[in-house]
């Protein structure tokens, strides 16, 4: 009897339940209706993204001379730009640079910022100054005119771009998480993984990294949309990935000087991809910080 007992209560436990991804977005649309909606917008640019190559009618890059500023049409939904290149193609391509630059950029500044939180947060001191004011020194010149110069001098490559924008962003992560550990490191469980023995580098990354990490990680939505605009901003000014690329800035760039023609979807339709993506992202990154800090929640 025991034995079907337990049987019968181990099948119980055991049975998980279906996942379901329409009752998670659910789920996450009472928590958060902002968080819902960004998701939803992510995820349709994260579609287009991966399976842009099936989604363009047309080579992105290809230019048909006949065609050249053709208005929207049966055959071209988005019209054709100055080279006769098919514009629908060209933004549904541009997805996976929008992704491709804010994705690898948060990341670097994630693996730069978050150490250095760490380290100048719990050491304090001369090294806690030396950190932070080089990091205030990065903050103090406009974004975009620094990574005007950085970008100008070493190159208009895509690597480049990201490496700027991920390096110029760092201080954000670091300063969440410096101020997080700052508030941490005289606790109870700090000083008995001290008195216990233990290495620094272990009371940093396993005691302290996962009660101050929370702050950053609700940041990188809203740092990702960041970099999206800074890195169509460079591309719209001249200075990052230029044309034919399909990079949402550089057609900007491209379907202004059309605009005063009367020419007006080459530079409109991608201005449309870059607002939405770039809203997706801070909706979801404000939602982030809802789920994560209850005293925002709190409050709405």
């Amino acid at each position: 009897m025991a034995d079907m007992i337990g049987d019968g209560f181990e099948e119980e436990q055991v049975s998980p339940p279906p996942f379901s991804l329409k009752n998670r977005l659910i789920g996450i649309a009472r928590v958060s209706p902002t968080m819902a909606a960004g998701v939803l917008i992510i995820v349709a640019f994260g579609i287009m993204a991966v399976f842009a190559h099936w989604l363009m009618p047309h080579d992105p890059v290809s230019s048909y001379p006949e065609r050249v500023l053709q208005p929207p049409s049966a055959e071209h939904w988005f019209g054709t730009d100055g080279n006769g290149m098919d514009v629908f193609s060209r933004v549904i391509y541009g997805a996976k640079f929008g992704f491709g630059i804010a994705i690898p950029a948060v990341i670097i500044s994630v693996v730069i910022g978050i150490p250095v939180g760490l380290i100048a947060g719990y050491r304090g001191g001369f090294l806690d100054e030396a950190l932070m004011r080089f990091f205030d020194g990065l903050r103090v010149f406009p974004s975009i005119i620094l990574a005007l110069a950085v970008v100008a001098a070493t190159g208009q490559s895509l690597l480049n771009v990201v490496l700027v924008l991920g390096f110029l962003d760092s201080p954000v992560f670091a300063r969440v998480v410096r101020s997080e550990v700052l508030a941490l490191r005289s606790s109870v469980f700090v000083e008995s993984a001290r008195a216990a023995g233990n290495p620094t580098w272990r009371i940093l990354f396993v005691h302290l990294l996962p009660n101050a990490i929370q702050g950053a990680m609700a940041q990188t939505a809203v740092r990702a949309a960041w970099a999206v605009r800074i890195s169509a901003t460079l591309a719209f000014l001249g200075v990052g990935i230029q044309a034919p690329t399909p990079e949402w800035g550089a057609m900007i760039r491209q379907g202004a000087e059309f605009m005063v023609t009367g020419q007006w979807w080459v530079a409109l339709f991608p201005g449309i991809a870059l607002i939405f993506l770039v809203f997706g992202l801070n909706l979801f990154g404000d939602g982030l910080q809802d789920l994560m800090d209850p005293r925002r929640r709190a409050v709405k």
